[in-house]
């Protein structure tokens, strides 16, 4: 009895520190919906908000690295249980980063706000970017949540389309400026709100590749979308 109820406690601290990264990745899902929104309706109170949400993101951060580490310390995982463990302390990279692209946006929207609003329409094309790179977010999250490592061909498929937008935008971007030179300092700023998204696609696809770590014990990161699909398909 004593033994079955060390698991079950061991089981509950891994289900708990799952819970705070499911719990952080929400967080900055939610940073990233507020963010692009303070920026297309021009809300300043909202992107105030992005901001000093930052430091909660921050905090879960810490908290499920100090968890991580206690428990590995204490409860010395192997096969399966180390590797979400490690899963878990590189997620939690990921999405701090992607929460800090989210306050950098929201800073950006307080800047464009103070200025002219002829540029709204080029704003379309940045909510197309972000929704991509949010929808890729919940998508990685949702493949942790499950253990499902299908998700990342599809994942890694949505992240080149996402920069293919980015190339666009610069296109659209450079050929603006040239038409009217009004108009550079401005192209500047969007250009580096569509980079933010950009950076928050790639951690997406990081945090998918780490599902295939978790589940297959496969490092799949830097090799081609053919080579990940054999892996994932392996028994």
């Amino acid at each position: 009895m004593s033994s079955e109820h060390i698991y079950k406690q061991y089981d509950a601290e891994l289900e708990a520190v799952r819970a705070k990264v499911l719990e952080m990745g929400s967080l900055v899902e939610k940073q990233i919906i507020d963010a692009i929104e303070s920026l297309v309706k021009s809300n300043t109170v909202l992107a105030e908000m992005v901001i000093k949400k930052d430091h909660l993101v921050n905090a879960l951060e810490v908290q499920v690295d100090e968890d991580c580490s206690h428990i590995i310390a204490r409860r010395q995982p192997a096969a399966g249980d180390l590797r979400m463990i490690l899963m878990m302390i590189k997620t939690i990279t990921d999405l701090e980063r992607i929460g800090d692209e989210a306050a950098k946006i929201a800073r950006f929207s307080q800047k464009t706000i103070e200025t002219d609003r002829m540029w709204t329409p080029r704003f379309a094309e940045i909510k197309t970017m972000a929704n991509l790179a949010r929808e890729m977010l919940h998508m990685a999250l949702d493949a942790f949540a499950r253990s499902d490592a299908t998700k990342v061909l599809e994942i890694a498929q949505m992240d080149q389309n996402l920069d293919e937008y980015y190339q666009m935008t610069i296109r659209h971007l450079i050929t603006f400026m040239l038409e009217d030179p009004r108009a550079i300092s401005m192209s500047l700023e969007v250009l580096f709100i569509a980079k933010a998204i950009e950076r928050i696609g790639d951690h997406a696809k990081n945090i998918s590749e780490y599902v295939v770590y978790m589940v297959k014990g496969k490092d799949v990161r830097h090799i081609s979308m053919e080579e990940i699909a054999v892996e994932i398909n392996k028994d």
